[in-house]
């Protein structure tokens, strides 16, 4: 397993412990284009020309790649897409597709406007009710194989996509509405089912909403939501898919200004977000 961080200073990799800066001729988009991927990265941290601290300042671990997502691939968000739409009668949209072999997929974000750990996201000002959505996220090449992941964080409107389900993509796409990091985890494996996701967020000091659940309530096969990608689509740069939340805080919560988000998947760390309007 490698990790693998985005600084100002550039590219520093990690493996057992050990920081190294790899050549100039290494790069995120590179990474992303290689045809073997996880050894591309581990020739790289073989030849790393320093040995390096380990980073604290880091930017999000993407540069040219798209970010996606999936949508309704938890029983609970499926509950919840129901709950938030049913003045609106779309509430049968949600459980459909639950059960459908074709996923629900959509456009998240472009690079400039993903948010790092240790940076603000954002909620709409026309909007009153906000929720942070913490989601396992897959790095797929080019090719559309998958070679590592990182931590996600798909804010949502919840108001107006349950007003109309034609205004998810205001709901869902806006400056600094995903986050990404605090680094992304190259590996030929998958996180075993066990893998936990945890969230926590705090407002002024004192936790206000935490959750956890396991990749193994994903009802979709992860390899099946990237080929399902990737079917009628290219992506020279590979792509980031975000795999849905199973956790959703009640319906009384939203996010203020000021709260901070923290999410955890192990090996890849907390992912650390303060709001932002």
């Amino acid at each position: 397993m490698i990790r693998l961080f985005s600084t100002p200073e550039g590219v520093v990799l990690e493996r057992d412990g050990r920081f190294v800066r790899p050549s100039a001729a290494f790069s995120i988009d590179a990474l992303f284009t290689s045809e073997a991927p996880t050894a591309y990265a581990a020739a790289a941290c073989d030849t790393g020309r320093i040995i390096v601290a380990r980073p604290t300042l880091l930017h999000a671990p993407l540069q040219s790649q798209e970010v996606w997502a999936a949508g309704v691939t938890y029983l609970r968000s499926m509950k919840a897409r129901m709950e938030e739409s049913k003045e609106a009668g779309g509430g049968s949209f949600y459980d459909r597709v639950y059960a459908a072999d074709r996923p629900e997929l959509f456009f998240k974000s472009t690079p400039h406007r993903v948010a790092a750990t240790a940076t603000p996201v954002r909620i709409r000002r026309d909007s009153t009710w906000n929720v942070p959505e913490p989601e396992l996220t897959l790095a797929i090449n080019s090719r559309g194989r998958i070679f590592g992941y990182t931590v996600g964080n798909d804010m949502s409107s919840r108001d107006i996509e349950g007003e109309n389900p034609l205004y998810l993509p205001q709901a869902k796409v806006y400056a600094r509405s995903a986050a990404l990091g605090p680094c992304l985890v190259v590996a030929d494996e998958l996180p075993a089912p066990t893998t936990e996701i945890a969230i926590e967020i705090r407002r002024a000091g004192t936790g206000v909403f935490s959750g956890r659940t396991n990749v193994g309530q994903i009802k979709r096969p992860l390899p099946s939501l990237a080929e399902w990608l990737f079917r009628e689509d290219s992506f020279p740069h590979g792509a980031y898919l975000m795999t849905g939340t199973g956790i959703v805080p009640p319906d009384t919560f939203t996010l203020a200004v000021g709260d901070e988000i923290r999410i955890t998947i192990e090996p890849v760390g907390t992912l650390v977000n303060t709001v932002e309007q």
